[in-house]
């Protein structure tokens, strides 16, 4: 090797990206807010809210990832949130209760629950940090948890900038 010659230290380290880009599931993210079902805002009356079960159109969430919530400051019985999961179901790819970002998070772990862990015993694993779709915080949180009993190193960034998190130490 000449000594001008340009080596690319990254690419010949043992370092292992862990993109979680990866591992987003493609297709349309819909919410459903059931406040505008509720009298005045802050009573669901059940008639009328069941006759607003019978005559919604819910054929429009079709193969959609749908999260179900109320986002009025209201008590809403438990039920409501059942009557429109089974109204959902026979259209919608998944339901979930909460906001899209909790919906967006049980996405990520549904396909995480499909990785093999063991792949990552003593290695040095950067967690990627740029992508190109909206990662929530809480999915960092469980792959940082997962790998950090596993790995030898982890870090968060791009392999070329990292930021050290965890580095298991030497007997």
């Amino acid at each position: 090797m000449e000594d001008n010659e340009i080596v690319n230290r990254v690419s010949n380290s043992s370092l292992v990206t862990f993109d979680l880009e990866k591992f987003h599931q493609s297709g349309e993210r819909v919410l459903v807010d059931i406040k505008d079902q509720l009298f005045q805002g802050l009573i669901l009356k059940e008639k009328d809210f069941r006759h607003f079960i019978k005559s919604h159109d819910w054929k429009q969430y079709e193969n959609k990832f749908v999260a179900i919530t109320c986002s009025s400051d209201a008590i809403v019985p438990i039920w409501a949130f059942m009557l429109i999961s089974i109204a959902l179901e026979p259209h919608a790819k998944k339901i979930t209760f909460g906001t899209l970002e909790d919906l967006e998070t049980d996405l990520f772990r549904e396909k995480l629950f499909e990785v093999d862990w063991t792949q990552f015993v003593d290695t040095k694993v950067v967690v990627k940090g740029c992508s190109k779709v909206l990662v929530p915080v809480a999915v960092y949180v469980d792959v940082t948890n997962r790998l950090k009993s596993l790995v030898s190193s982890l870090s968060f960034g791009e392999p070329c900038s990292t930021v050290p998190l965890f580095k298991r130490k030497s007997l």
